[in-house]
């Protein structure tokens, strides 16, 4: 039997690996196999339209001859009436397009694996040529596509670009570890207080990076969808640089812990405030420690320009694919 030529379109990065690792899907019921072919291409660049993607698609498929093709993008797709968008199908052009954070944020290759087969199953189908549209519910649907957004962000890449922060933050905790003055401060504290200076740690190195990355998204006009669009960016940037510096802060919080144990000898802790000292005492004082070097250690330091960082952000991605978009039209022309 002859086989079908499908190209799979992938935006650059994690889209691609996606797209990479299904090149040996098969039919199910035995029919025609599958010529995957996985081509590395920011074609949502400009627009999140879903006709304008399907088009782009389409003028792939002339040059590549191609039977089939579907699109993997990154980007949170919508319809006409502003509804998020889980996939497209016409099968009367042969194209489809998917967008992989509204597939959720777990088990993103198995769901990304499925989805693709039942596309090509169904555009295969020469009975079938009515178009298929998923439309995301308003209020689940667009949770579901901003844990998938942040999920896509791969915040504990962020770790990496903040490793400057990272290290000035555990060399004052270390400082601060064997102060007593923070010994009398730590045990003075609820637990309540401890919990909003971790709060107010983690808030204002979050807000340090977004002032100084620029990574706050504005809307391109004063258009529902535009505002929607930007609304949609800048939570999942929040979400994904508190998910990053939230790991940094546990990590520092380990590494304070096992500091203390090591350092300190309880008995001179407690003659210093004057109260008996346990190992929840030094739990305590880890806590502390932690929060106020996140703050003097990662807001004193400054933060490195880092792409693991800009990453953290779809509108600096987004201006990335255009810059390689324009790149590729400048070299064909």
């Amino acid at each position: 039997m002859e086989s079908i030529r499908v190209g799979l379109v992938a935006d650059p990065a994690a889209p691609t690996v996606i797209a990479r690792r299904l090149t040996d899907l098969r039919p199910l019921d035995g029919r025609n196999a599958w010529q995957i072919t996985v081509l590395s291409e920011p074609f949502t660049t400009g627009s999140e339209a879903v006709d304008i993607a399907v088009a782009r698609l389409q003028d792939h498929a002339r040059r590549q001859h191609w039977d089939l093709v579907i699109g993997l993008t990154e980007l949170p797709l919508h319809d006409s009436e502003g509804r998020h968008l889980l996939v497209e199908a016409d099968p009367e052009r042969q194209a489809a397009v998917l967008s992989l954070p509204a597939l959720g944020g777990l088990r993103m290759h198995s769901r990304a694996r499925r989805a693709v087969r039942s596309l090509l199953t169904g555009m295969a189908d020469p009975n079938t040529r009515e178009e298929h549209q998923v439309a995301l519910s308003r209020m689940r649907g667009r949770w579901r596509l901003l844990s998938g957004m942040v999920l896509a962000n791969r915040p504990w890449l962020l770790v990496p670009g903040l490793k400057s922060a990272l290290v000035a933050a555990l060399a004052t905790s270390a400082v601060a570890t064997i102060n007593s003055t923070v010994w009398l401060l730590a045990s003075s504290l609820s637990w309540w207080r401890l919990v909003v200076a971790t709060v107010a740690s983690i808030a204002l190195v979050v807000g340090w990076l977004v002032i100084d990355g620029e990574l706050w998204d504005r809307p391109d006009d004063d258009s529902p969808s535009a505002r929607e669009r930007s609304r949609l960016y800048n939570a999942s940037t929040l979400l994904t640089l508190t998910v990053g510096v939230l790991i940094c802060y546990v990590a520092l919080y380990v590494v304070n812990l096992a500091w203390a144990y090591f350092i300190l000898d309880p008995d001179l802790v407690g003659s210093s405030v004057n109260a008996p000292v346990g190992p929840g005492d030094l739990f305590v004082l880890a806590w502390f420690v932690a929060s106020a070097a996140t703050v003097g250690g990662g807001l004193g330091s400054g933060l490195e320009s880092d792409e693991s960082i800009r990453a953290a952000a779809y509108s600096k991605r987004e201006q990335d694919r255009r810059e390689r978009l324009a790149r590729e039209q400048s070299a064909d022309s």
